[in-house]
């Protein structure tokens, strides 16, 4: 599996259209969605990165989802939020349109830290627990995406968490730590895991794969047809060379929720 991964500023309805011919799932967003989130998204365009910040960020959401319910490629949106309220309602209206509600714990930005968003969350295993159960009782496909190498942060056991909470999906930006997708994938079976950095081609998709990732995900490079070209074949690949062969990780690329698929 391919998927595009969010791009603050730049992944809307019309870049996951463009991504059609290779893709089969487009993360939107991110999108800060309540007040705090919007004025640290504020402080990040003031210096000069992009960043959506519609008027109403919830009709945002709808509206860039409803752009893509005729699409055939399945779509998500990943969400910033420093409360429950709207998470809450931004699964409702994902639901609504069979969209992934990705929540998003892994942007670092001090001023997304600071008001207590973004990979803040890594931290706040409850508060996360919390949004991750509140999406899935609206009854949304729910994704959480995160980033490894965050100090005292133990990403297996908050994988199981995650789980527990009633999460579909992991979308792990492994950065520098490619190996502990193994560990997730051995401490989370249940549960479908993308995993994300430096995607580009068959030898950095098939290492991901063999370390148990059920797809790879492609964001900076997401606007490059022949990386996403590349990169498709690969997981094409892999597939195929799946069910001739023994895995070579405890977790075959094959399992996990068809809903995501």
């Amino acid at each position: 599996m391919l998927a595009l991964a969010s791009l603050s500023g730049a992944a809307d309805a019309a870049w996951a259209r463009a991504g059609i011919p290779h893709a089969d799932l487009a993360v939107l967003g991110g999108i800060a969605i309540d007040d705090a989130s919007r004025s640290a998204a504020e402080g990040l365009i003031a210096r000069g990165r992009e960043e959506f910040l519609p008027a109403d960020p919830l009709a945002f959401v709808d509206d860039q989802l409803a752009a893509l319910d005729d699409a055939p490629i399945r779509a998500g949106m990943n969400v910033r939020s420093t409360t429950l309220g709207p998470v809450r309602r931004a699964a409702q209206l994902c639901a609504t349109h069979d969209a992934v509600l990705e929540i998003n714990a892994h942007c670092r930005q001090d001023e997304l830290r600071a008001v207590g968003c973004g990979e803040t969350l890594l931290r706040d295993t409850d508060r996360l627990a919390r949004y991750v159960a509140a999406a899935s009782d609206a009854d949304a496909t729910v994704s959480v995406k995160m980033r490894t190498e965050v100090d005292g942060v133990d990403l297996p056991a908050l994988a199981s968490r995650l789980a527990d909470a009633g999460a579909d999906a992991l979308h792990v930006d492994a950065m520098d730590s490619e190996a502990v997708v193994a560990e997730i994938a051995a401490a989370a079976p249940d549960l479908f895991l993308l995993a994300n950095n430096g995607v580009r081609d068959r030898r950095t998709a098939w290492e991901y794969l063999g370390y148990g990732a059920d797809g790879v995900s492609v964001g900076r490079a997401s606007d490059d047809p022949a990386v996403l070209r590349r990169v498709a074949r690969a997981t094409a690949d892999w597939k195929r060379r799946s069910k001739n062969s023994a895995p070579r990780s405890p977790v075959t690329p094959d399992r996990g929720p068809e809903v995501i698929r």
